[in-house]
């Protein structure tokens, strides 16, 4: 039995972050299914910018769709559904299996509508209708003000993967956001055990942020560095578990019990952005350290690579340490890094980053545009 299927023996489900043309119609995804190394897809701006500028696998309907007329946005989201539809396809034998608990492939709606929860809304009812398969997610980011388009969007019956989440403090708004749109849709005399949700909470990119301030603490010397250093690498699994710890008072609540009484199903935490930044850490550090129950991993085809090969299986590892989680962000707060401040800058930036490579992707769809146009 391979490592990923042992994760999933023991409530862990590992998700592909990674989509791309080629690996739809040459059998390596419908491979990795059946051998049970990934059980859902998720997708994001700069995956598809580069799935879509770095090879010519979309060439041929590129230059079909240009002819026909179609704006660069136009073109990007026609190539993007195809791909996404080929995905779910692929999945939904695992969907009906696991009765809706795998086999979700996750499109992201336009970055640059993160801060307009009525357009953002309205973007992923659009999405929805397109792509219409059962096991599609839509991704919507964290942010403070697309928080009510989340609730409204689980209200509506459409299944969510909330991406970018850093602070545990967002993240129950995020639970809260999802109960209260259950808890809407459910007073309307709409079904809810159709639903499924995945909450996003970010891992290593916590790590580099905080490493860099500790390490501008180290390069200055004296007994500060040594507290310092004994703190590397350790925030964001920290982080990650009290996050886990949220999760299960939230879930084991009465609150929820009401609604899983109607048939609800807990929405998941999924452990994003695990790939080892740090190369001194060791490279499957932020799966090893994360197995727990109910809970989702996505990684991308480097990690997933190293976990087949050397990876542990180490049950409900990200329930361990709990009291040493609380005392790393005592110590971290001794030192002036304050938590708010690193999970808002990267909030800011991730949310940057999506839009930057959105932007590109859209440039590069226009300029094949215009190719194939002569404009």
């Amino acid at each position: 039995m391979n490592t990923t299927r042992q994760l999933y023996e023991v409530g862990q489900s590992i998700w592909y972050d990674n989509i791309e043309r080629r690996m739809l119609n040459n059998g390596d995804l419908a491979g990795m299914i059946a051998r049970g190394e990934v059980r859902g897809v998720t997708s994001n701006p700069t995956i598809f910018m580069h799935a879509m500028t770095k090879a010519h696998d979309y060439d041929a309907s590129l230059t079909a769709l240009a002819r026909a007329g179609k704006t660069a946005e136009e073109i990007f989201w026609d190539l993007a559904i195809e791909d996404i539809q080929t995905a779910t396809d692929l999945f939904r034998p695992l969907y009906e299996e696991s009765k809706g608990g795998d086999g979700y492939v996750s499109l992201e709606v336009n970055p640059y509508l993160a801060n307009d929860a009525a357009v953002t809304l309205a973007e992923v009812k659009r999405l929805w209708a397109l792509v219409n398969r059962p096991n599609l997610m839509i991704k919507i980011p964290a942010t403070l003000e697309a928080l009510p388009a989340i609730r409204d969007a689980l209200a509506a019956g459409i299944n969510i993967n909330i991406t970018l989440i850093f602070s545990r403090a967002r993240y129950w708004a995020v639970m809260e956001a999802f109960l209260s749109g259950l808890e809407s849709r459910l007073a309307a005399g709409q079904p809810i055990d159709t639903i499924a949700s995945v909450a996003s909470f970010f891992v290593s990119r916590v790590d580099t942020k905080v490493d860099a301030r500790l390490n501008e603490i180290i390069a200055q010397g004296g007994a500060r560095a040594e507290e310092a250093t004994a703190n590397l690498g350790r925030a964001a699994i920290a982080n990650t578990r009290l996050a886990y710890n949220d999760y299960k008072i939230i879930f084991n609540s009465e609150r929820f019990a009401k609604l899983a009484a109607h048939g609800a199903r807990a929405q998941r935490p999924l452990w994003a952005s695990t790939s080892t930044k740090n190369p001194a850490y060791r490279d499957v550090v932020y799966v090893e350290e994360l197995i727990g129950r109910n809970t989702v991993n996505t990684i991308p085809s480097v990690t997933l690579a190293a976990f087949l090969d050397h990876g542990v299986v180490r049950p409900d590892s990200v329930e361990e340490g709990i009291p040493e989680a609380y005392q790393t962000f005592a110590r971290l707060e001794t030192l002036g890094i304050v938590m708010s401040d690193v999970t808002h800058e990267l909030e800011v930036e991730g949310v940057e980053t999506f839009a930057g490579a959105w932007r590109t992707l859209l440039d590069a769809m226009e300029t094949s545009r215009r190719a194939v146009t002569g404009e």
